[in-house]
């Protein structure tokens, strides 16, 4: 009875601290359409999940999901500007993978850095350059490994605090 106790307070402990934190939902329009949550750790950190499709509307396209872990900069009131690694992983699906034997799977690592404007409602814009290189899977002629490198994107979040 002690231990369900303790765990549930902890739970407790790890939910309320969750929740209290500042996070943001959104999108995200690029190089692929992407879901966007955000998370702030400290003042001036927040992990950015983004999932979504690319070129969904060919005879083949991948879906993708991608962290990173930005610092974020104050340039001047509402405006800031943030810089990070990130790592993703995606999947390859359709004619063109099974035709030619190509693993779907792949894995990319990188960084992202951009800008955002706040306004002053709980809304922000951000335009961002998250280059990608794919260090495993979809090396091909559809997919090169340096071909994320033009992943610029434009996103609209909604801001919770």
């Amino acid at each position: 009875m002690k231990k369900i106790i303790t765990t549930m307070i902890v739970m407790l402990a790890v939910a309320s601290v969750a929740f209290a934190q500042p996070r943001a939902i959104g999108g995200r329009i690029g190089y692929n359409t992407e879901f966007s949550y955000q998370h702030s750790i400290t003042d001036g950190m927040y992990v950015d999940l983004t999932a979504g499709l690319g070129n969904a509307w060919s005879y083949w396209g991948y879906a993708d999901a991608t962290a990173s872990f930005d610092w974020v900069f104050n340039i001047k009131g509402i405006w800031n500007w943030f810089v990070g690694p990130a790592a993703g992983i995606g999947i390859g699906y359709g004619r063109a993978y099974n035709e030619n034997n190509i693993m779907p799977l792949r894995v990319n690592v990188g960084g992202q850095i951009g800008f955002e404007w706040e306004f002053g409602i709980p809304l922000n814009l951000t335009v961002d350059w998250r280059p990608m290189f794919n260090v495993m899977g979809f090396n091909n002629n559809l997919y090169a490994p340096w071909s994320g490198l033009f992943n610029f994107g434009v996103g609209l979040r909604y801001r919770f605090h």
